[in-house]
């Protein structure tokens, strides 16, 4: 957790980036225990994608979280400049007067 907080930037959520980050910052006595951090740290860094986490130091969250919602793509999928419809529901439309509704083709 440590680790997670210090070097968050560096961290990734593949296993073997993260071993090698693990080397590098931290004095780990054994291959095994390097893995077992690397492995934990791994599985933290995805569980932070999906949401908050106990015990992670919530600036990094908060960071995760604005970065997700300032994301802003590049098409609206609700702005569409033309509807396509087939005859059957351009005939429905039109019973319901909505036939005239714009950008339908």
């Amino acid at each position: 957790r440590v680790i997670i907080e210090k070097y968050y930037n560096r961290l990734t959520q593949d296993f073997d980036t993260n071993k090698r980050v693990c080397e590098e910052i931290a004095v780990i006595q054994s291959k095994r225990l390097r893995n077992k951090i690397a492995g934990f740290s791994t599985h933290l860094m995805k569980r932070i994608q999906r949401g908050p986490v106990r015990g992670i130091s919530l600036k990094l969250q908060e960071e995760e979280r604005e970065r997700r919602l300032d994301f802003v793509p590049e098409e609206s999928a609700l702005q569409t400049s033309a509807i396509e419809v087939d005859n059957d529901t351009m005939e429905m439309l039109r019973s319901m007067n909505m036939g005239n509704l714009p950008g339908l083709q």
